[in-house]
Order: structure tokens, then sequence, then C-alpha cells
């Protein structure tokens, strides 16, 4: 997996040595695609209300030409969005133009006709209007529009029949009439599309990437793009190069969701791949998305496409779910004994630590005569005595928020939420909070011991060089350094570990500080032990 990730990397920078712009990596184009899927229903508002205008203007208009146009509109609108409505139109379409009497524009709504029929799956209604028509007499405009749909037309029978010599067959013939298209499409991309798909049928993927790599980030129609895309998706899975075909089928599942299209191949053949990468949460989630599409348009053979392998994927994402709940239930269990673990621990230290503090209290009274040790001794008291307490209060505190944490990991395993269980279990904001309320709680606890420590500390310092802590702090991270100094703590890898901070910060730190010094910076820190 490691060595296809640098190839892909290599392969797409070698790209952009050819002139091509910067490309997002296979990984983030995905993430986006994920992230558009969750705000489908936002693109498909938008679309519902581009409708709504075009249905108003349709209603307000009183020129039937006018009209006519609208309802070319809609139709446009519909096809991949939401067929029903789309031949609606269509024959809304052919009722006005018995009043505006154009041929030219009869056979194009013919064609249209067979179009939406074609997607509907209606594939006889469909050849049955495509054969009332008669090529000879149709603009060179309409004629490339009607070789296209009866390219799509086969290329329907071809993705709907099992049989391998029919199929083999209708390729044949989708092949033939690609041919009429680039006899009657004038030269550009869509065109160039045409001429990359016969490339990839007889063989020649690479020359489909030649024809249509000149494409990429162009200022095409977003429809076309797409179509770009999807046939380079192609070209790449004929090459065997499948991160590729998935890089341009992420692309154009994109800008499908951009479109709010419900009828597409791009999402479903995504699907197949992710499932056989071993991607399964995704795989499942782009099958829901475009089975949701495919009857929401009535797009019939996508609705095949999407039933054909939606059995194998449930099953193999819900058996993926089990495993999930069984290694949580697992985990569970791990924590609980953690738990028990830390709560004997704590009691154990907690008897010694009150056998040491009966101790100390015993050796400070036996010893407390001696003047010479005395002040040492009670100022090391106090210090052990604020932090035992502090510490012992500490650790029934962190008791108490590891059972919560527990009790929650539960509850959501209970729910089977696993990847909100898997975000709370790697989200490491528990340890941020506790690293931070234990720095606060050592701030109090010294400044209770050294009340008058930064205005001693700063006294100790040139005045350009004195430090404060900001409002709401009690200690910043250098006054916390010399803390510990004053504590006794001057090694500086034992600081550098309190403080989470590298070696090399805590040096600089002190580094910094000791030039600062008002007297000599040598005897600086110790002057500090001192205060």
């Amino acid at each position: 997996m490691k060595k296809a990730s640098i190839i892909i990397c290599v392969f797409l920078g070698c790209l952009v040595g050819h002139g091509w712009a910067a490309k997002p990596s296979v990984s983030e184009l995905l993430d986006e695609l994920d992230e558009m899927i969750i705000q489908k229903k936002q693109y498909h508002a938008r679309k519902e209300d581009k409708l709504k205008y075009l249905k108003e203007a349709f209603h307000m208009a009183s020129d039937l030409q006018k009209k006519y146009e609208i309802c070319g509109d809609l139709f446009l609108e519909y096809l991949h969005y939401q067929t029903d409505s789309a031949l609606y139109y269509v024959n809304e379409k052919s009722l006005i133009l018995s009043e505006l009497d154009s041929l030219a524009s009869k056979d194009e709504i013919i064609v249209s006709r067979a179009e939406v029929m074609g997607i509907m799956g209606m594939y006889n209604e469909a050849l049955f209007e495509l054969l009332r028509l008669s090529p000879s007499t149709m603009s060179k405009e309409t004629l490339s529009y009607y070789y296209r749909t009866f390219r799509g037309y086969y290329g329907w029978l071809a993705d709907y029949t099992a049989d391998t010599k029919a199929k083999q067959k209708y390729l044949e013939k989708t092949n033939l009439y690609r041919d009429s298209i680039l006899l009657f499409t004038a030269p550009g991309i869509d065109r160039d599309i045409a001429f990359a798909e016969k490339h990839i049928y007889e063989g020649r993927p690479e020359e489909a990437f030649d024809i249509l790599q000149k494409y990429e980030d162009k200022n095409q129609s977003i429809k076309q793009e797409a179509y770009a895309y999807y046939t380079l998706s192609e070209a790449y899975e004929a090459t065997g190069n499948i991160d590729m075909q998935v890089y341009y089928l992420a692309k154009t599942a994109l800008l499908d969701m951009q479109m709010a299209v419900r009828e597409y191949a791009s999402l479903q053949k995504l699907a197949r791949v992710m499932y056989s990468r071993g991607d399964l949460e995704r795989a499942y989630r782009y099958l829901n998305c475009s089975m949701e599409d495919a009857v929401a348009c009535n797009a019939r053979l996508r609705f095949l496409e999407v039933t054909e392998y939606y059995p194998i994927i449930d099953k193999a994402y819900k058996t993926k779910e089990a495993e999930e709940r069984a290694v949580t239930r697992k985990m569970l269990i791990i924590v609980s004994v953690l738990a028990g673990l830390l709560i004997a621990l704590t009691a154990y230290l907690y008897y010694w630590m009150k056998k040491l503090t009966v101790m100390r209290r015993r050796l400070y009274e036996a010893n407390r005569k001696l003047v010479s040790a005395n002040q040492n001794l009670a100022e090391t008291g106090k210090i052990k005595e604020v932090y035992i307490a502090r510490y012992l209060d500490k650790c029934v505190g962190y008791l108490e928020k590891l059972e919560q944490y527990r009790r929650s990991l539960e509850k959501l395993a209970m729910a089977s939420k696993i990847e909100e269980l898997f975000k709370t279990i790697r989200s490491e904001q528990f340890l941020r909070d506790e690293r931070k309320l234990f720095y606060n709680e050592f701030d109090k606890s010294f400044l209770d011991l050294f009340p008058n420590f930064i205005e001693d500390f700063n006294a100790l310092l040139q005045e350009e060089g004195k430090i404060y802590p900001k409002s709401g702090e009690l200690l910043n991270t250098e006054l916390r350094i010399f803390a510990l100094i004053r504590l006794g703590v001057t090694d500086a890898n034992r600081i550098a570990h309190f403080l989470g901070y590298s070696l090399a910060t805590v040096y600089n730190y002190r580094s910094k500080i000791r030039n600062k010094a008002a007297g000599d910076k040598e005897a600086f820190e110790q002057a500090v032990m001192n205060l």
C-alpha cells in the first residue's frame, strides 16, 4: 500500500511537470466527496428552487416561443433528476410546437423523448421513437443528438444484458454510432470525448489520455467536465491503474453531486472499487446514496446496477460492524480491568503515603529542637503536606473521571455508535484538559507556599527582563520552570517531562532568563533556590 502511494505521488508530480495544475490527493477527494454526500440535500434544495423558478416563469409567459424555450430548460433540468417530469415537459414541448409548426424541432423532441425513455428503462419505446425519424431530413445539430441518443441506447442495452454474445453485439453497435457522432459533431470537447471512448473500446486507452488531459481544469461546462473525467476513469481502468481510476471517479462523482443529478454511473462504480479495496464503510455509503438517487430519479438501469452489488456489500458491511462491536466489548472489558487495577494501586499508594506522613511527622517532632535544620525541615514538611493532600485529592478526582469516561464509552458501545466510540478513544482532548487542570493545581499549591515568589523572582532580574503572568494566569511557562527549580527540581530532563516540553525548549527558557539576571548570572539559579 505504501509503495502504491509513493507511485501515485510520483505520477502526479510528473503530470504537474508537464503543465498540469497541482491536484488534490485521492484521499482528499474522497474526504470532500464524503462531505458533499452529507450535504446532498442542500444541492437538491437549490435544484428545486431553480425548478420552481422555471415553472413560475413558464406559467407567467404569454409568448408561445418563450414557453417552448422554458419547457426545454425544464426538460434538461429534470432529465437526470426526475425522469417522469422530464417526459412530461417533452410532451408539453410537443403540444406547444404543434402551434409553432417547426419540423426541425419536431425531430429534436422525438429524440428527447427517446433519450428520457432510455433512462427510464423503456428500451422498446425508446427504439420505436428513434425509428420514427429519417436522418436524411435532420439538421446537422439534431443529427448529432440523434446519433448520441442511439449510441446511448445501445450502451444501455449492453450494460443491461448479461449474455456475453448479445453484450458484444450491442457494444459493436455502440461503436458504430460513435463513428457517426464523430462525423457530425463539431471539433471540441464533445467530439474528443467520443474519440477517447473509441480508443478505449479498441484497446488503445493511452491515446485517450493524450486527447482528454488537455481539458484538465480548463473552462468547460460542468457537464462536459464530468463526462471527460468519467471517460478518463475508464481509460485508467483499462490500463489497470486503479488509484487513478478512483481519482477520476471521485472527481466525476463530485461534479454529479454539485449538479444535483440523480442518474449517474460514477458513484456506484466507485462503491464497487472501494469494496474491492476493503473500504466497506465508503462502499456502503456510496451504494446507499446511489440507490436512493436512482429510485428518486426512476432510472431503472442505475437501480439494477446498484441492486446487483448491494446484497454483497451490505452483508460485508454488517459483518464488519459485528466484528467492531466484538472489539468494542473487549476494549470495554480491558478498560474496566485497568480501572480496577488503578483503584487498587491508588489504595496501595494511599496506604503507604499515610504511613510516610506519620513517619515524617514523628521525624519532624524528634528533630524540631535542632535549630540549624529547623527552617529547612519545616519548609520541606509544609511542601510535602500540601502536595500529599492535593495528590490524594487529585487521585480521587482521577478515579471519578476515569469511571465517568468508562461509562461514556460503555454508553457509546451499547448504542452501537462505533465511529463516535473510536473517535472518543483516539481523542487527546481528555489528556490536554487534565494536563491544564494539573498545571493550575500546581500553580495554586506553589503560590500558597510561596505567595511572594513572583515579586521576589523579578527582584533578581533586570528591569526590562521582568516576567509577569497574563491576565487569568497564575504562573506562565518561565515562572513555572523556576518554581520547579525553587522546589529543588533542577534536572532539565525532569523539568521537561513535568511540563511536557522538549529538553531543548527547557534549556532555551533557562538560558534566556539567566541572561536577564541583574546580578551574577552564574549564581542566578542558586539565588532562586534561596528565595
